[in-house]
């Protein structure tokens, strides 16, 4: 396993997260741990940059940007740099969330624990589609300010949305679905059908 740790660039103060991940999943499977550590709901295109190569969804056009590999053919292990690795790890083109992830402390897992598995973190994340840093802090002083002219509209579009809280409830509960399909994966492969 190791150790990946997930931060929310230009957030202050910083959104970020730590968690246990097998060294033998793939990139894209490294994808949905971000997107459920930190929050996202994965309606966006993504990609993931290692040492300058570019890892995401395959895709018939690549848009004037570099090559990607097919994330869900590589594993996260043979990417690994000695020490620590970083990764940065765009999402939402339109909205340019950017992160970036370091992957360190490799070392056997422990053989009765799930992984992935959350450690630690701090502050939720921003909601989806709300126009990026600059949109999300406008939101955030728009709510606060109830002589902003766009007030109402942003506190009933937020509701109860907590930035400084982090409810990691539904974080392990998700990361612990991950892991129970890796952990069922070798089962299922090896049992066949019935006639």
């Amino acid at each position: 396993i190791a150790t990946l740790r997930i931060e929310l660039k230009a957030t202050d103060p910083l959104i970020w997260r730590v968690v246990e991940v097998p060294t033998s999943i793939t990139l894209k499977v490294l994808h949905d741990i971000v997107q459920t550590a930190m929050g996202w709901l994965d309606y966006h295109l993504w990609e993931l940059v290692i040492n300058g190569q570019t890892y995401g969804l395959p895709m018939d056009d690549d848009w004037g940007t570099a090559p990607r590999k097919a994330a869900a053919k590589v594993r996260l292990r043979d990417v690994l740099s000695p020490g620590t690795t970083g990764i940065d790890y765009p999402y939402d083109f339109g909205d340019g969330w950017e992160h970036r992830l370091v992957v360190s402390d490799v070392r056997r897992g422990d053989p009765g624990t799930a992984y992935p598995r959350f450690i630690a973190g701090e502050r939720d994340c921003p909601p989806e589609d709300c126009g990026g840093i600059p949109g999300f802090y406008e939101m955030l002083e728009a709510r606060s300010d109830p002589t902003h002219p766009d007030h109402a509209e942003i506190s009933e579009w937020l509701d109860d949305y907590d930035h400084d809280a982090l409810d990691v409830f539904p974080i392990q509960g998700a990361l612990g679905r991950i892991a129970a399909r890796r952990n069922d994966a070798p089962t299922r492969n090896m049992t066949k059908p019935e006639d």
